[in-house]
């Protein structure tokens, strides 16, 4: 993986190709089975954080097959996923410190054809202001919504490695949630 400094929103389209929902490593979650296959879920979730945005609703299709009632698998995979992605979230963070201190790596972003810099830190800074730890944890309850720009435009206003990682967590867990409720909702009603 080359990346362009420290912000790995400038990632390699091979790298890419290995989160999409067509992917490699998408399609080895999508088959994770056993007790392994929670480490999947894990290192799924932890590089999803971090290293380009991806789909991380996909770790709720793993078979786990682990021998337990069919909710404990989805509670299973949520809390794993869970951990996984405030784990790669923290080292995002740690990333964005850096990045707050690289001038060069904020000015390519900014010259970059879509201003991601100025998006993200509009939006993360909006829900910052108004409600701190708790607004990332609610931008990370949208399905769908790339987690990684989040994280990352967050991760350069705050300081607190400990609040930020539960916010990932707590956000982690709520898109999960809200993804099953909604796909229940939409099989419920058609």
């Amino acid at each position: 993986m080359s990346l362009a400094g420290p912000v790995s929103v400038l990632v390699d389209v091979p790298l890419a190709l290995l989160f999409t929902e067509s992917g490699w490593f998408a399609s080895l979650v999508r088959t994770a089975t056993g007790w392994p296959g929670l480490g999947i879920i894990f290192g799924y979730s932890f590089l999803i954080a971090f290293a380009l945005p991806g789909v991380s609703e996909i770790v709720l299709l793993a078979p786990l097959n682990l021998g337990l009632p069919g909710w404990a698998h989805t509670v299973i995979i949520i809390l794993t996923s869970g951990l996984g992605k405030a784990a790669g979230s923290v080292f995002a963070f740690h990333i964005g410190q850096e990045a707050k201190e690289s001038g060069p790596v904020i000015r390519a972003l900014r010259r970059s054809p879509v201003d991601v810099v100025a998006w993200s830190e509009k939006k993360t800074v909006q829900l910052a202001q108004r409600y701190g730890y708790g607004g990332l944890a609610l931008a990370l309850c949208v399905p769908g919504f790339p987690d990684t720009l989040s994280i990352y435009a967050f991760s350069v206003l705050e300081e607190d490695y400990a609040k930020f990682a539960l916010a990932t967590f707590i956000g982690s867990v709520g898109r999960l949630v809200v993804t099953i409720v909604g796909v229940e909702a939409f099989f419920y009603l058609f």
